[in-house]
């Protein structure tokens, strides 16, 4: 029992770790991109939130799909046993 709770918790720690860096790569992209055409004041405060929410979604998406793959191929191992 003691490692079914061990392996939930190594994969929570995993999902976490995953989720994080899939933020500040996304974060590290936006920076990238040149929003000045959209934004009245591109390095206002205002602007910086906007980037941090699409970094939050972009990566929060990006993670989840990283993450189901990890596990939809985790799972097909069933089939062959």
């Amino acid at each position: 029992m003691e490692d079914v709770y061990f392996s939930m918790g190594i994969r929570g720690l995993l999902s976490a770790a995953v989720m994080l860096l899939s933020v500040y790569l996304a974060w590290v992209v936006l920076q990238e991109l040149k929003l000045d055409v959209f934004l009245k004041q591109p390095k206002g405060r205002r602007a910086v939130m906007l980037r941090l929410m699409l970094a939050v979604a972009i990566g929060y998406l990006f993670s989840r799909f990283i993450l189901d793959y990890w596990e939809w191929s985790t799972s097909l191992r069933l089939l062959v046993e």
